[in-house]
């Protein structure tokens, strides 16, 4: 576990010196610890060496822009989106390069000048949620490998998207599937590569209204606020599309899996009595439930 008495750690990719400097004086002024990097490559090898708190990069960069390197390391699981990653510019700074920069998972996107007394203010906001955040991995809400939540963190989350639905009257479903592939129970690294795999396709393709957690090391459960049996059958689809394509040699010779999935759809929350714990265990029952067995409805 990190020293909570050690300062937070920023890292400043930047070839221009004199921004770079200024930006530096900027935080080590604060008390912040400040890491230098001069290219795009280097801010690669220098985050996943030292784990910085902030990320601050350029969008111009000799090598690799600004914009790259965010898109890498929001793919590295160790970053993900829990890591406040900014992008700074003293070039075009219009709509078009906001949202190549959010698109790319930024946080934020500043034009220089840079405004010091901001920036502090901003970074400061951003390593709060940071280290809430950090607190729900300790608190065992967030599954560590995939950044999804645990099954005690959908089940926490589960309850606030159903009290939401009751008052508006809205539909809730609970999806759960499993890769359909009993060898893999024994391939534990293919069992982290497809888990990496379903938290990438979420965060790219997901909703942010939907809950996404980890069951167990193969099954997954998603809460889907707003969604009835065809919203479900959409995103099975979407799912089973995503999948099809993964590739490991402990799934089979083809490089394709099959997903099995059960869910439990209720049209309006407000006249159910389902706890969203109950629509969890339902869901996970269908999928344990041979097909010739399955109830029609």
């Amino acid at each position: 576990m990190e020293d909570p008495r050690r300062p937070p750690v920023i890292l400043i990719a930047n070839d221009q010196e004199w921004s770079a400097r200024s930006l530096e004086s900027i935080f080590a002024g604060e008390g912040y610890s400040v890491l230098r990097a001069f290219t795009g490559n280097q801010a690669l090898q220098r985050a996943e060496a030292s784990r910085p708190d902030v990320i601050i990069l350029d969008r111009q960069m000799p090598d690799l822009d600004g914009v790259e390197v965010c898109r890498r390391l929001r793919a590295d699981p160790r970053f993900g989106a829990t890591t406040p990653i900014l992008i700074t510019t003293a070039g075009q700074a219009g709509r078009p390069q906001r949202l190549e920069a959010f698109g790319a998972g930024a946080w934020d996107f500043v034009g220089q000048p840079i405004d010091g007394e901001i920036i502090l203010l901003k970074i400061r906001t951003f390593l709060q949620a940071k280290q809430a955040i950090d607190g729900s991995h300790v608190d065992g809400l967030i599954d560590p490998a995939t950044g999804l939540y645990t099954k005690q963190g959908l089940v926490r989350r589960a309850r606030e998207i159903a009290s939401e639905a009751r008052r508006e009257r809205q539909a809730v479903s609970c999806v759960v599937f499993t890769p359909d592939l009993p060898a893999l129970e024994s391939a534990l690294l293919s069992v982290e590569a497809f888990a990496q795999e379903i938290a990438g396709f979420f965060r790219a393709a997901g909703r942010s209204s939907d809950a996404v957690g980890r069951i167990s090391p193969l099954e997954f459960g998603v809460i889907a606020p707003a969604t009835t049996e065809n919203g479900v059958a959409r995103m099975v689809e979407r799912l089973e599309n995503a999948t099809a394509a993964f590739s490991d040699p402990a799934f089979n010779g083809e490089g394709r899996i099959s997903l099995r999935v059960g869910y439990c759809s209720v049209a309006d929350y407000s006249d159910s009595p389902l706890d969203p714990v109950d629509m969890i265990e339902r869901a996970g029952a269908v999928i344990k439930t041979p097909i010739e067995a399955r109830p029609t409805t």
